[in-house]
Order: C-alpha cells, then sequence, then structure tokens
C-alpha cells in the first residue's frame, strides 16, 4: 500500500454536495481506502474563466492501485459526475488531481507527480497542510513554501467531509 492525495475541487452547482458525492465514489475504488480528509475550503478562482468561489479539499488515501490506474479512475468520476473538458481553465463541476503518490515521481505527458503547479498554489498547499501539519508529504517538503505564498483570498469553511465505510 502507498500513500496518495487526491485534491478536489468545485464551483459548480451544490458545491459540497460534488465533493462529497466524488468522495463516495473514490471510496468505492478497489485498492483505496480514505485515511483522512482536510477541511474544506473556499477560495478565489486562480487561472479560471469564471468568477465563482471554489471549494477546495483534499483526502489523504492508501492504496494498493498504480498512480496511472487511479488516474484514470478520478477522470471517470469526473466524467461520470458531468464535468466535459471543453477548454482549459474552465468552471467545473468537479476536478480530482492527484497531488502525490508515495515513492512514485513522473514526468510525462499523461501523469505528473508531484502535481507540476502543486508548489505554486496555496488552495493546494493550505489543505494539504492538514493531512501533513510538519509541513513534510511524502516527496515534498511544503512548509516554508506555503509560508512564502501565504493563504490571501483563502477561508476556512464549516462543511464537513463525510467519508463513507463501505
Amino acid at each position: 500500500m502507498s500513500e496518495a492525495v487526491i485534491a478536489l475541487g468545485t464551483n459548480v452547482g451544490n458545491r459540497i454536495e460534488n465533493i462529497n458525492q466524488a468522495i463516495r465514489a473514490i471510496a468505492k475504488l478497489s485498492g483505496v481506502k480514505i485515511i483522512k480528509a482536510s477541511s474544506v475550503y473556499e477560495t478565489e478562482p486562480v487561472d479560471c474563466e469564471s468568477d465563482a468561489k471554489f471549494l477546495n479539499a483534499e483526502i489523504l488515501i492508501d492504496t494498493s492501485v498504480s498512480p496511472a490506474v487511479l488516474l484514470g479512475e478520478c477522470l471517470g468520476i469526473e466524467a461520470a459526475m458531468g464535468r466535459i473538458r471543453t477548454k482549459k481553465n474552465e468552471p467545473r463541476i468537479i476536478d480530482l488531481d492527484l497531488i502525490l503518490y508515495e515513492g512514485f515521481k513522473s514526468e510525462s505527458y499523461e501523469l505528473t507527480v508531484p502535481h507540476p503547479r502543486a508548489l505554486e498554489r496555496a488552495f493546494v498547499l493550505t489543505p494539504l497542510m492538514d493531512l501533513y501539519p510538519a509541513g513534510r508529504a511524502p516527496g515534498m517538503f511544503f512548509g516554508p513554501r506555503l509560508r512564502e505564498l501565504g493563504n490571501d483570498g483563502i477561508r476556512k469553511t464549516e462543511y464537513e467531509i463525510i467519508i463513507p465505510i463501505y
């Protein structure tokens, strides 16, 4: 089993239900066990063609599924929830990103892990700090970078993530 982190983001429709629906789908995946969830944060859109605010959260999982298969499963969940990719940086019902996968690094067109822009985005690093309070995750030392970026435009919400037990 390896630890992995999946980031969830949404700025269309019932945002907290979108996140919880995606988490229910991830929890049903074979070879995946959700260990912990971050808080849910409301964030200003970054590089998005919309003014609608995002909800962002992350989950820590244990998995026996390969990174490529896990990414494929996440893309399938996005499609099943109605995400249609017509152009980059558009509003989205759900966005699932594989942020890191313990013991795995890749820089290919299909899969780049750790996520190539994770260290540039406070909306990724803030929930990651909930999962790894020391600012160090497998293959990623991010605490100092989050301090540099700050967390302007990021607000912790009262929304709850429900981790189902199947």
